[in-house]
């Protein structure tokens, strides 16, 4: 009778030791959003600047293409501008609007390469900062995971651990901006001194 006792008694002091477990593991399980780490932290706006910067140059060259042929159209569709060409001038007029449509086709074949890489690009260099951000976070705040809140369907808003995934992320950008000052001053430095001799 005694050893039954003792045997269920152990049996649900097992149980409550794996609930109280399960409970830990739920409640050091951190969120983050990784659009908002993009938008607020200062890695994800020069990424992002610089993204729009590429964007720009890009959409720049394909407009002033874009111009050029829609200007040739426009003579093209001018009767009394086409009677008044020799056969030679017409000819180089049709050569180059054939040119033109095809640097259009390659600048726009080179836009979509290049904003899709420098898009995979971001989203790496992102995904790192982000990465090693929570790895400290969940060392500070003892968290055994931090997960990405699009993997979730539902997270309690305790969990969200974002503006501290994005306030050590800034600490590490801080950083990396200081020692590339550090070492952009010395080496202009370095040049001033080699220059004097």
């Amino acid at each position: 009778m005694t050893r039954k006792f003792f045997l269920s008694f152990f049996t649900l002091i097992a149980f409550c030791t794996a609930g109280f477990a399960a409970a830990d593991a739920q409640s050091s399980v951190g969120v983050v959003n990784f659009a908002k780490c993009m938008t607020e932290s200062k890695l994800g706006k020069q990424e992002q600047a610089s993204f729009e910067s590429l964007k720009t140059q890009m959409t720049s060259l394909i407009d002033d293409t874009e111009k050029q042929i829609n200007v040739m159209a426009e003579k093209f569709n001018d009767d009394d501008y086409m009677d008044g060409l020799s056969p030679d001038a017409e000819e180089e007029m049709k050569s180059k609007f054939r040119l033109l449509n095809d640097e259009m086709n390659r600048y726009q074949n080179q836009f979509y390469q290049v904003m899709n890489q420098a898009n995979m690009k971001l989203v790496q260099s992102m995904g790192a900062s982000i990465q090693e951000a929570s790895t400290k976070v969940a060392a500070e705040k003892k968290l055994t995971m931090v997960i990405n809140d699009e993997a979730c369907f539902f997270s309690a808003p305790t969990l969200n651990v974002t503006q501290l995934v994005i306030t050590e992320m800034d600490k590490g950008f801080d950083k990396s901006t200081s020692k590339k000052e550090t070492a952009n001053n010395e080496a202009s430095a370095f040049n001033k001194n080699a220059e004097k001799k």
